[in-house]
């Protein structure tokens, strides 16, 4: 059972991959939201497919849970094209990214999510496959060893990374395009969870699709997860459909309110400002106010507070704004009003 300070993490969970994989679009047109990216793809793939060329390298960049992966199957999906999935952790020796690339047919893509943490063995492998379509392969071992190239048939890769500042730049200029993923808007997030409860057969209108979107920190990931846990709800206290009323007794179980706060991003607020009288306060030293692990803090949390205005990273550490303080009908202190915004 999942914990209640869990629903609102982002990242991807091994429990969720089967219901993942049976609301996930498989076409462009299916795929809500980022339109600029889509636009460029379309036009993109209707060129190469003109030209019988592999497509660009991309690399897709942003926070987790918006779709980085989705949009990589229908990129596969829409070129008629296999997709070989790993990531970055995975792939630990020369031999192994070897390996993978060599099994490639024309034009399929490879997809390393977490591009950023492929060591720098692996990444220098890399460079010629995604240039010159060919692979460095040593032979034998010690004065007797010799570099054997083997040439690849044209494929795409396609990164994916939370962290783009970490890749370093030789291989973050072989991409031939960029795709940076923004936070979904509400009405984006109702057409996906409306998408996904027609895909699960759940009844919804679209007033409950609108709170659960409202509430899902402009997280696909978040909305589709949230969806799930107000189909129980709505299964038990209800006669099954997802209203407006129904989604919001479900979420207020859950302890998230209408802004999409949970009790841990409210006690972070309340501590920045209660015990340390609205920051600055170090990263470390938050965490052990709170009870939470430093990482989960500026990984899950920290995010959605820094995208709503509510906390502001300084050199000094984290200061709570005037907007958090409105927010839970606090008055700033008087000596640092002009501080705050």
């Amino acid at each position: 059972m999942m914990r209640k300070d869990e629903v609102l993490d982002p990242s991807p969970r091994d429990d969720e991959r089967e219901l993942d994989e049976q609301i996930r679009p498989h076409r462009l047109g299916d795929f809500p939201g980022q339109d600029p990216i889509k636009e460029r793809l379309r036009i993109s793939i209707a060129a190469v497919k003109a030209r019988g060329e592999p497509l660009d390298h991309i690399l897709m960049c942003g926070p987790p849970g918006l779709g980085k992966t989705t949009l990589a199957r229908i990129l596969a999906h829409e070129m008629g094209v296999d997709i070989k999935s790993t990531a970055g952790p995975v792939v630990e020796r020369q031999a192994d990214l070897s390996a993978i690339l060599t099994s490639l047919e024309e034009f399929d893509i490879l997809f390393i999510d977490e591009i950023h943490r492929l060591n720098h063995a692996v990444e220098e492998t890399m460079y010629s496959a995604m240039e010159d379509f060919e692979v460095d392969i040593m032979l034998g071992k010690g004065p007797t060893a010799r570099s054997m190239k083997i040439g690849l048939k044209p494929f795409t890769l396609i990164g994916a990374t939370t962290r783009a500042g970490l890749l370093t730049p030789p291989l973050r200029a072989r991409f031939g395009d960029t795709c940076r993923f923004e936070f979904y808007a509400p009405e984006e997030l109702q057409i996906i969870v409306a998408r996904s409860a027609r895909v699960l057969d759940v009844p919804i209108d679209p007033s409950g699709a609108l709170e659960i979107a409202s509430r899902s920190r402009g997280t696909a990931r978040v909305a589709n997860r949230l969806l799930r846990r107000v189909r129980d709800f709505a299964q038990v206290k209800g006669d099954g459909t997802i209203t407006r009323e129904i989604a919001k007794g479900a979420l207020q179980v859950l302890g998230i309110d209408a802004l999409g706060l949970d009790d841990m991003d409210k006690l972070i607020i309340h501590t920045l400002i209660d015990k340390f009288s609205g920051g600055p306060v170090g990263l470390s030293s938050l965490a052990v106010a709170v009870g939470e692990e430093a990482q989960t803090i500026e990984e899950v949390h920290e995010p959605y507070l820094i995208q709503i205005g509510f906390v502001k990273r300084t050199s000094k550490g984290r200061v709570a704004t005037l907007h958090a303080y409105k927010h839970f009908g606090l008055n700033p202190p008087a000596d640092s009003q002009g501080a705050l915004f």
